[in-house]
Order: C-alpha cells, then sequence, then structure tokens
C-alpha cells in the first residue's frame, strides 16, 4: 500500500521522538501486564502480536512471561533497535496496521501507549481492527490501551517544556472536535525542528462501534494501568478487552 509520508512515520522514525519519550514508566509497564494476564489468564507459549512496539519494551515483558512473542511497527529504525533483542521466541517486523498482517493465529494481540487513532478516515480505523481480528484464533483477544479523551480534552489548551539529553522541548497541547495535537518545538545543534502528535478524538462510544462492527465482543473496560474501573470524568486511560 502505498502512502505519502504522515506525521507519525515521521515523528517515531526519528531519533528526537525517543529522546522526548525516553523516562517512560517501566515498573509501571510491567505491573500492567502482570495485571492483564492475570485477567485474560493466557497458558505459557501462547502467541502474542504488540502491534505498534516502538522498541518492543511491552514485547519484551510478555516474552519474560513465557509467551511467543512478535513486535510489529511501521518505524523501520524503532524496528531494528527491537531486532538487537530478538531471540527464540521473540521477534520483530515493520509492518503498517493498516496492511494486512503476514503472521495470525494469535492468542492476543496489544495496540498499546495510545498507538490508535493516528489516521484521517474512520474506515482506516476499520481496516486496522480488521486486520487483526483476521489475524487472532478463534476466542482471541484484543487489548487496546487509548487515552481518556473526555478527561483529556477538559484539561486542554495546554503548555509546558521539557529538557532531555540537553534538549529543550517547547510543547504545546490543544484539541478541536475531530483531533487531540501536542506540537513540538526544539533547537538542537543551531537547527530548528518541529512535529506535530494527532490522534482522533475518540471515546470509549466511538470504540464500541467499531468493535461492533468488526464482530469483537467488549469483555472488560479499565480506567489505569492498575486496571481500576474506567470513568470517563476521572481516568487517565481508556484500556479495552474484547474477544474475538
Amino acid at each position: 500500500m502505498k502512502k505519502n509520508i504522515e506525521w507519525f512515520a515521521e515523528w517515531f522514525d526519528s531519533r528526537y521522538y525517543h529522546v522526548l519519550y525516553q523516562h517512560r514508566d517501566e515498573q509501571e509497564a510491567g505491573l500492567f501486564i502482570n495485571q492483564l494476564m492475570n485477567v485474560l489468564k493466557l497458558h505459557k507459549g501462547s502467541k502474542v502480536l504488540d502491534i505498534a512496539c516502538g522498541k518492543g519494551r511491552h514485547a519484551l515483558m510478555f516474552n519474560a512471561l513465557g509467551f511467543d512473542t512478535y513486535g510489529a511497527d511501521l518505524s523501520e529504525n524503532s524496528i531494528l533497535e527491537a531486532k538487537k533483542q530478538q531471540k527464540e521466541n521473540l521477534s520483530f517486523f515493520v509492518q503498517d496496521m493498516r496492511d494486512e498482517i503476514p503472521i495470525n493465529n494469535f492468542d492476543l494481540v496489544c495496540n498499546l501507549f495510545t498507538s490508535f487513532g493516528y489516521f484521517e478516515q474512520q474506515k482506516e480505523n476499520e481496516l486496522v481492527l480488521k486486520n487483526i481480528y483476521s489475524s487472532l484464533k478463534k476466542s482471541g483477544y484484543l487489548v487496546i490501551d487509548f487515552l481518556n479523551s473526555v478527561k483529556v480534552c477538559k484539561n486542554l489548551p495546554q503548555k509546558e517544556t521539557k529538557t532531555c539529553n540537553g534538549i529543550e522541548f517547547k510543547i504545546e497541547k490543544f484539541f478541536d472536535s475531530n483531533h487531540i495535537y501536542k506540537n513540538i518545538f526544539f533547537t538542537d545543534n543551531g537547527k530548528e525542528y518541529s512535529f506535530q502528535e494527532k490522534v482522533q478524538n475518540l471515546s470509549f462510544s466511538d470504540f464500541e462501534k467499531l468493535l461492533f462492527l468488526q464482530q469483537f465482543k467488549i469483555e472488560h473496560i479499565f480506567g489505569s494501568y492498575q486496571l481500576q474501573t474506567f470513568n470517563s470524568n476521572q481516568s487517565d486511560r481508556l484500556i479495552i478487552i474484547a474477544k474475538k
């Protein structure tokens, strides 16, 4: 599928993306996956795909729990980095979510850390979920971890500055009826850069419709990485567990 360069293809393949987000909470991510497994109760050796895996931090955690793990991402640079940790029962490949997934029969497909809703058209979201559905075994699970758009939008617009590796990132967040935006400005070695993150302003009801359309059955909804009950006004995350 031939496409023009889109914001996520450029930004996620940039080294500055990993500089800005280098302080992600690994401990919280590990606890989240462990609690997720307590809910799903997958047996060791189950086949797991982390789609939009970045450099593979979640895939590594799944593999450490004894799962046959695959990580897929559009960013070639991220996959090259992830492949340094590739071993038996842990592999990575470049993949656009809108394209048919070349491997199937997964027990679980995960889409984590707000890696959904990057596209302009709703039909592209539908295509992503259709591809995931096709790649799952009968009764396989899909886990989507998305931001809680209702709470996020209540606290926008806002501005902040973060300094990472000596680079000062100036960040502006705002939203409209369709998207949530993050503009990122910085200077490095005398050169000015700007990037924009943009995700669709999707609520739980939007996901409900999308998943129903692809014949997924929603089994659980959580509002945090501690798997607390989802509250649209208070929760930081929207975590959906759906079954084929």
